[in-house]
């Protein structure tokens, strides 16, 4: 089920990504930074083993994980965070967890789109990504 989000995905739009990060307490320089940066994500299965790459000109990062079972990531602002990933409703639920606090970043696939929705408390931001030919 997660091969309907394999591939490479542009960063196109973003709404509301400065108030989650700042949900989240990332601090205002890192916010800026976050802010201007134009991401491109590549998701690849190999295996049971999902692999996701987010590649900017600021910070590059890697995810691998198997689906319903939990791992520790380091986030790239930092945060060390206890992760759980499902597939729900053919959608791609990442849920990470720390010092009693909870987010969840949710993937959707329609057809050449991706749709990440970022949740936090009562804040939701929205990244659209087009994927590379």
């Amino acid at each position: 089920m997660a091969e309907a989000f394999v591939g490479t995905w542009n960063l196109k739009n973003s709404e509301k990504f400065d108030d989650y990060m700042k949900e989240l307490g990332v601090p205002f320089a890192t916010r800026k930074v976050g802010n201007m940066t134009k991401p491109k994500t590549i998701i690849s299965v190999e295996g049971d083993t999902v692999i996701m790459k987010t590649e900017s000109s600021i910070k590059n990062t890697e995810v691998n994980f198997k689906l319903g079972q939990e791992f520790d990531e380091t986030t790239a602002d930092g945060r060390s965070v206890k992760s759980l990933v499902r597939i729900q409703d053919g959608k791609l639920v990442h849920v990470q967890k720390w010092d009693g606090k909870e987010t969840s970043l949710v993937r959707e696939v329609n057809g050449n789109a991706l749709t990440l929705t970022l949740s936090m408390g009562s804040v939701v931001s929205t990244r659209l990504y087009e994927k590379a030919e």
